[in-house]
């Protein structure tokens, strides 16, 4: 599993935490970070299962402004935000956050055949439903 990917399934796991503890904008904080990465990693339907996520409890929220988040990635504005949200949720600081939910990363990827599967594990949803939602996965050998 690449490094990016595994940042992502923190993310995601951090995002789907917060939204259990009934903590929306800092889930919403989450997945801004989670889409953005789900998009360099060419997981389109995860990035907009993200943006959906975000926009259903929040239309006003700042992603509205891209129809999608890898069209975000090469706008400045987007490129700020992400950075003040990467200096508020570091990876080490991301990395504890999950450690103090009890979450054990180091084995669990192994349990999927592709990043693009195991993203859709932690949001809840299956490949196919987000194919069916948001259109396919980009790239067939995320791995």
């Amino acid at each position: 599993m690449s490094d990016l990917a595994d940042h992502l399934g923190i993310y995601l796991h951090l995002a789907w935490a917060s939204g259990q503890r009934r903590r929306p904008m800092v889930r919403d904080r989450l997945l801004v970070l989670a889409g953005a990465i789900a998009a360099e990693l060419d997981l389109d339907a995860v990035a907009a299962y993200c943006r959906y996520q975000i926009l259903e409890h929040n239309p006003r929220h700042f992603v509205r402004r891209w129809l999608t988040l890898s069209a975000a990635l090469d706008d400045e504005d987007f490129q700020r935000h992400r950075k003040q949200l990467q200096r508020r949720y570091p990876r080490e600081k991301a990395e504890q956050m999950l450690e103090s939910l009890g979450i054990q990363m180091a084995r669990e990827r192994e349990a999927y055949f592709s990043d693009y599967e195991y993203a859709a594990a932690i949001l809840g949803t299956t490949p196919e439903a987000l194919e069916e939602e948001f259109g396919g996965e980009s790239s067939e050998n995320n791995e």
